[in-house]
Parts: C-alpha cells; sequence; structure tokens
C-alpha cells in the first residue's frame, strides 16, 4: 500500500505531512474531512515525495514528530525545510503543528533552540493569546504540549500565542502560513500512547507524569477541541470555497 492516496475524488486536497509510520492526522484529519476536504497523506521521512506545487492541493500541514527542525542529516527534514519555499510561493494555507511550525520558523531565518536549563512542555501548560490572537478568535487557557524545543518568532511573522517556558506558542507569517506549538490533534487513543511511548521523558525538567496528561484531558480538552475547530475554519476556510475556485479555473 502507498502512503499516499491520489484518487481522492472531487474533494478539495489537503497535504498531510506526518513523521513516523504510525502517526496519524488525527483530530485535525477528522475536522478537515468533516469540512469536506480529502487527506493526501505522506511521510518525506520515509520517502515519500513532495510536489513540487500545490496547484492541486487546497493548502498544506505539517505534524510534529520526535526529529528536530536542525536535523539537516535526515534527508526529510532538508526536504521539507526546503519545501517551505513552495509552500509561501502557493499563497495555499499552511498550517505547522511543533515540528512543523518549527521547520516553517527555521526556514524563515528564525532559531530553533532547546533551553539552556534542559525545561520541557510535557504535558498540560498554560497559554495566554496577544492582542493580534484576542482579535482573530477566543483561545484555550491551557494546552497539551510534548516538545523540547521552540522557536523565536521570524521576522515578520505576527506572533498569536505566548507561554512562559516557551515564550512563542502560535503566529502567523504572511496571509497563508500558520505555526503552532502545542498539540490539539490528539484522540484519546494518541494520548495513551504518546503517554506510553514517552514516559521516558517524564523524567525531564518541568514535565508532567502521564497520569497528569490524562486528567488534564478531562478537565482541558472539550475546550482546546472546541477552540481547534474553529482555528481550522480560519486557516483554511470551507471546502466549498476551494471547488468552486476550482471551477472557474477550469471555465
Amino acid at each position: 500500500m502507498t502512503r499516499h492516496d491520489h484518487s481522492l475524488g472531487q474533494s478539495p486536497r489537503i497535504l498531510v505531512v506526518l513523521h513516523q509510520e504510525s502517526s496519524s492526522a488525527g483530530r485535525v484529519g477528522q475536522v478537515l474531512t468533516k469540512m469536506g476536504y480529502a487527506l493526501d497523506i505522506r511521510r518525506p521521512v520515509l520517502g515519500d515525495p513532495l510536489p513540487k506545487s500545490l496547484d492541486q492541493h487546497a493548502g498544506s500541514v505539517v505534524f510534529g514528530g520526535p526529529m528536530s527542525a536542525n536535523d539537516d542529516d535526515i534527508e526529510g527534514i532538508r526536504t521539507e525545510t526546503a519545501w517551505m519555499e513552495t509552500v509561501l510561493n502557493s499563497g495555499k494555507p499552511y498550517l505547522g503543528i511543533c515540528l512543523g511550525a518549527q521547520i516553517l520558523a527555521r526556514h524563515l531565518g528564525a532559531r530553533v533552540y532547546g533551553r539552556e536549563d534542559g525545561h520541557v512542555e510535557i504535558g498540560w501548560y498554560p497559554i495566554r493569546p496577544t492582542d493580534a490572537g484576542k482579535e482573530l478568535m477566543d483561545w484555550p487557557s491551557m494546552v497539551y504540549q510534548f516538545h523540547r524545543e521552540g522557536f523565536d518568532l521570524p521576522e515578520g511573522g505576527e506572533l498569536l500565542a505566548c507561554s512562559e517556558t516557551y515564550p512563542n506558542q502560535a503566529f502567523r507569517y504572511g496571509d497563508n502560513a500558520w505555526g503552532i506549538q502545542f498539540h490539539a490533534e490528539l484522540t484519546l487513543a494518541m494520548m495513551h500512547r504518546w503517554a506510553v511511548r514517552g514516559a521516558q521523558r517524564f523524567e525531564l525538567p518541568g514535565a508532567q507524569v502521564g497520569a497528569q496528561h490524562l486528567a488534564g484531558r478531562l478537565v482541558h480538552d472539550a475546550a482546546l477541541f472546541n477552540w481547534l475547530n474553529r482555528f481550522l475554519e480560519v486557516v483554511y476556510g470551507p471546502a466549498s470555497a476551494h471547488n468552486q475556485a476550482t471551477v472557474s479555473r477550469s471555465i
């Protein structure tokens, strides 16, 4: 079975970049599908190609992964970083989540780094919107994190949300590119899997133990999921608009 499907019917396609064989698009994929989009899933770190243009796609999203945006020795990471030029030139909506946001930031010349004191964000942590973020939409007060690195705000980027340990939590660049440091895409099954497979990281400075991940979900996840639905509508817009644009170009 191929990792990407080029026979996805007439629904406008979102190109989805994942970084492990077992990874999924989670609730982001579910919401985009409900919005009327089809998912074209690729894993460049496992050898899948990325398109030379986004003419056949309505937008793209790059998810997180265990590697770093600084891993220039990984061909897939080099490929994705260079591909950001295609994304930005396309004018099509792009969302980078965690690693995907860091890849965008690094492509734009910003630093991707871990804290000198080793502190991480693994579990539930507060964020606060900037004035620009508040104008855009309401934001959740607590979000789920799973990262050891953050990023500086790229020159020309607009900060939308921030936090104490890693200041830059969400930003917009230009009219089409967005990056968020936190994870709203996890289903309950995904969170269980992360809590098991990532257990060795719970001993890192600032990390929460697995039980706190699941307990926090009961309290904070409803607001985070509501935010995700609204945010994806802001980033990508209705699928019907892309369908109409395709029809108009073909006339």
